[in-house]
């Protein structure tokens, strides 16, 4: 593609040297320019791109685009200024892909919790009614059947277009994805083109990144205020930033609630282990998932899917069919009747609303034994919470380490335990070792006591000083069991 075409949208502050040059690639990685690329000095969380201008042009760069000119110029390299590097990536990648989403009818979901879940059951209900349809999510991304490794939550912009061509080339109609609060903050989504987008909720999380609650509320708020008119918004109405996200958004409000009138309401009947009986907009369906949070996300994937124009009734028979995401309230039975329960819960949001549906299930009888650890380089305010919460609702805590990372995992276990009330201690076991401290809460457990295995869900590894580890929670738990 011709550079001055691919540029257009930009409206440049300025340019140098020839805009008739042909490009053959966009790269924002200096170790991945070949020749004939257009590189993006683009401002990261970590390092500036503009440090890296001269390795992109000794690869074979010859055109940049940056927020100021370098000291040093190159007099057969092209140059163009922008206000902002990463803005200009993302449509960057729309031009230069040809604009796949516009011809995908793509559906965001963001929020704190239930973000992989309302993704992956609204891909999986697509695929029961006969539509070809992608998923882009923190497990797993999918094109149709086949499934590619997942690295982000929502991957960077020209990643992101190279996957809607793929979906585009795959005749898929429809593109369900998660959108994090990083991917809003760092323009990871510019050039998407949405059809529509739903809000789960909104709690206590990335306060390490986003410093604020508010930041964290506002860059979650972009994905709305992004949508045209032609769109349509989908938010929680029980939620009490659920009206907020849909300020100054121009698509076609849509709420949803279980607990106050909406567009879309649901009451749950029965909530047991072998998963919820709902009424949604006056008609029953069961579901195989369990939880007042997973009636929330199902009824949000209901209210999406009518918004999409799928008929009423075949969209509730097939979603009774729909099968929970990987790590999400996983769990499995031991021969003498141990049930062991591995979720992602890694806010204290998600963490109290699954303590609290356990707690509405279980007769009171057994034992509530909850495994729980906080990841290292990530929110600290949390940890002290997640602790009192867990004591607070479990009859015994074994605290262990998560994902340290590179902080020293002592630490971080005793930041945990500093939420927890001295009167409360007596619950808690500290052991520092995963695995160990799994097998030690099911050397507590009796029949039909309860083990809660929260924190990493789906991941397969344990980070340790920069190295990932193979650790999965429900293999230990499931091996142990057995």
């Amino acid at each position: 593609m011709q550079l001055a075409t691919l540029i257009q949208p930009l409206q440049p502050l300025a340019t140098q040297g020839s805009m008739s040059v042909a490009i053959e690639c966009i790269t924002f990685d200096s170790r991945q320019v070949q020749p004939n690329t257009l590189y993006v000095a683009q401002k990261g969380t970590t390092t500036d791109g503009h440090l890296y201008i001269d390795a992109a042009i000794a690869n074979g760069a010859i055109a940049i685009v940056v927020e100021y000119m370098p000291a040093h110029i190159i007099d057969d390299i092209s140059y163009i200024v922008v206000k902002s590097t990463t803005v200009a990536l993302g449509i960057l990648a729309d031009v230069f892909y040809q604009s796949p989403s516009k011809n995908l009818t793509v559906i965001g979901i963001t929020g704190t919790n239930g973000k992989t879940t309302v993704a992956t059951l609204l891909y999986q209900l697509a695929i029961k009614l006969g539509y070809k349809a992608a998923l882009l999510s923190t497990i797993e991304n999918k094109i149709n059947n086949e499934t590619y490794t997942a690295t982000h939550t929502t991957p960077d912009a020209i990643s992101l277009q190279r996957y809607f061509l793929e979906m585009i080339k795959n005749d898929c109609q429809f593109c369900f994805m998660e959108v994090s609060s990083h991917a809003l903050d760092q323009g990871r989504v510019v050039g998407v083109h949405f059809s529509g987008a739903g809000f789960t909720n909104i709690t206590h999380d990335h306060l390490d990144y986003h410093g604020t609650f508010d930041a964290y509320i506002n860059a979650k708020k972009k994905l709305f205020d992004g949508l045209s008119k032609t769109a349509f918004a989908v938010s929680n109405k029980d939620d009490k930033r659920g009206a907020v996200m849909l300020q100054n958004c121009k698509a076609n409000k849509i709420m949803y609630a279980i607990h106050t009138t909406a567009d879309h309401t649901a009451c749950i009947i029965e909530n047991t282990f072998e998963g919820l009986m709902l009424r949604v907009d006056a008609i029953e369906m069961h579901s195989a998932l369990v939880g007042e949070f997973n009636a929330y996300n199902l009824l949000l994937v209901y209210a999406i899917a009518i918004e999409l124009g799928w008929e009423q009734l075949s969209v509730l028979t097939a979603m009774s069919a729909l099968q929970p995401a990987k790590g999400r309230f996983q769990f499995v039975k031991s021969t003498d009747n141990i049930l062991a329960v591995v979720d992602y819960a890694h806010t204290p949001d998600a963490l109290q609303k699954i303590i609290i549906t356990l707690n509405q299930i279980r007769t009171k009888n057994e034992k509530l034994i909850t495994v729980l650890g906080c990841g290292g380089d990530r929110d600290k305010l949390k940890r002290p919470e997640m602790g009192r919460i867990a004591a607070l609702g479990a009859d015994k805590v074994v605290l262990t380490s998560d994902n340290p990372r590179t902080e020293d995992p002592h630490t971080i276990l005793e930041e945990i335990n500093g939420g927890i009330d001295l009167g409360l201690r007596r619950k808690v076991t500290i052991i520092e070792d995963r695995k160990q401290a799994i097998h030690a809460a099911c050397s507590m457990a009796s029949a039909g006591d309860i083990i809660l295995i929260a924190g990493k869900g789906h991941e397969t590894y344990q980070e340790v000083r920069g190295i990932k580890h193979p650790f999965d929670d429900f293999k230990i738990v499931t091996e142990r069991l057995n």
